[in-house]
């Protein structure tokens, strides 16, 4: 095989690279780039850097998080507010760490790539900074008190690194660790216990996959009376093997080793484990040698019973031609589930145990719903609701009783005279594929763009798209 002769480009913040790529950044707007091209640039830029955006939320605590960016804010905002505050038009947010700020302090090209904040008391924060937003990110720890960098703290080099706390003096780690520590796919394949002033190299290792792996990774549930570790190896871009690393937890032990137990469910199922429950969802039929459960079911069964291989497994949800399961989440007591009846939402509370549906109150018929965020300590949700031509209209409450709006997007676009119309497609084994038809109730056939997604088995559902409703549609 020839050599690529494009292999240079490989080194992306090489001088040569990047003047590669202003040439062709350089012929495509003096082909392209005339007053219609510039106006609608500008019409997109108001909708993508608009202040007046949703900004979604997750709870820690008393406090709501949310990272933000905008155009004065291009690499963004975390910062935090209160319930209270959040429902009103004024929010009064305090910032807890500014990227923007930071890179200038740093001299460094930071892109957010999130923060692990220990449970249950939010002291502390893993937070991860990637240059230039590529895979690889820096992890440093940061003291939410202080609003500091812990200075000796835990922290690690530029990799492609997995890291959570088990307490607050301890983190599991994998990162690159050195030669043979990394898989083929260039992500760990070692997890190692880190203890706080420990150099990194004297980290002990939990567990190790094979360099065929595409990643192995741990992660702690720190709820008060289930405490688990729980390592993840997942073999390659569908089948994962989940085990639960047990070990003795007493102040004179050193949990280095420790029994290694398999959730032995299909490694093509996708297992989640809330307080006494264990969650599995089947991406292909199994047969467990006395029952068969069909492909795209949610099962259910008592974790510890599970894993001594007593359980009995109970049927949350079973797909249809017509419906299939979307999203579920936990609050402390309930299960959220969404379901897809033709691309349509419908939002059930689960009770554990009966696995009885109810459906939660508050919710419009024929919507594109989702969770966005959840809290698993109590019982408060938010949900998003949105459709073609309908922004994004916030949802809060709770399981039980029922959740209204409190926030909604603006509309960037008008709507009026626009239809959403949905179809049937028959392929060649029979399956009715659904799809939708946007535009103007009164335009003739005309210019079409054909959407569709099927990579990574992730559903493209209906939502609101300001840009394109803007510079496509209201164009007719």
């Amino acid at each position: 095989m020839s050599e690529d002769p494009y292999l240079w480009l490989e080194n992306i913040d090489s001088e040569e690279a990047l003047g590669w790529v202003r040439e062709r950044n350089d012929a495509t707007a003096t082909a392209f780039e005339d007053d219609d091209f510039r106006r609608m640039r500008a019409e997109a830029l108001e909708v993508l850097d608009t202040d007046t955006r949703i900004p979604y939320v997750r709870r820690r605590g008393h406090y709501l998080y949310n990272f933000w960016r905008d155009a004065a804010n291009p690499r963004g905002l975390w910062r935090r507010t209160t319930l209270e505050s959040y429902r009103t038009d004024t929010v009064d947010w305090d910032v807890i760490i500014d990227v923007d700020d930071l890179a200038r302090t740093d001299g460094e090209n930071w892109v957010w790539a999130g923060a692990d904040v220990i449970e249950p008391d939010h002291t502390l924060a893993l937070v991860s900074l990637s240059r230039g937003g590529s895979d690889a990110s820096v992890v440093r720890e940061f003291d939410m008190a202080t609003r500091s960098f812990v200075v000796g703290g835990f922290e690690l080099p530029e990799a492609k690194s997995r890291v959570c706390w088990e307490d607050h003096d301890t983190v599991l780690v994998g990162t690159d660790f050195g030669p043979g520590s990394l898989t083929e796919s260039g992500y760990p394949r070692i997890v190692k216990r880190w203890r706080r002033g420990q150099p990194l190299t004297g980290a002990a290792a939990l567990f190790t996959g094979s360099p065929t792996d595409v990643l192995v990774s741990a992660g702690v549930d720190r709820t008060p009376g289930y405490e688990r570790t729980l390592i993840s190896r997942a073999i390659d871009f569908f089948n994962d093997e989940t085990y639960q690393l047990r070990f003795d937890r007493s102040p004179s032990a050193e949990p280095t080793g420790g029994e290694l137990v398999r959730i032995d469910a299909p490694t093509d199922a996708t297992v989640s484990v809330h307080r006494d429950w264990l969650l599995i969802e089947l991406r292909t039929d199994w047969h467990t040698g006395t029952a068969d459960y069909s492909a795209g079911s949610l099962l259910a069964a008592d974790y510890e019973q599970f894993l001594g291989g007593t359980a009995e497994l109970s049927v949350v949800f079973t797909p249809d031609e017509h419906t299939c399961l979307h999203q579920y989440a936990w609050t402390r007591d309930r299960l959220v589930m969404v379901t897809l009846a033709d691309v349509a939402s419908r939002v059930e509370v689960v009770t554990p145990g009966s696995w009885t549906r109810t459906p939660l109150a508050g919710i419009e018929n024929s919507t594109n719903t989702v969770v966005v965020a959840i809290d698993d300590t109590g019982d408060e949700i938010f949900l998003d609701s949105s459709g073609f031509l309908t922004p994004s209209t916030l949802l809060h409450g709770t399981a039980d009783g029922g959740v209204t709006a409190i926030k909604a997007a603006p509309s960037f676009f008008d709507a009026t005279g626009m239809t959403v119309s949905q179809y049937f497609a028959t392929s060649d084994d029979g399956t009715q594929v659904p799809y939708f038809v946007v535009g103007r109730r009164d335009c003739a056939p005309g210019p079409t763009l054909l959407g569709g997604y099927g990579g990574f088995e992730v559903a493209q559902t209906p939502g609101y798209g300001g840009v394109l409703g803007r510079l496509w549609l209201s164009r007719g």
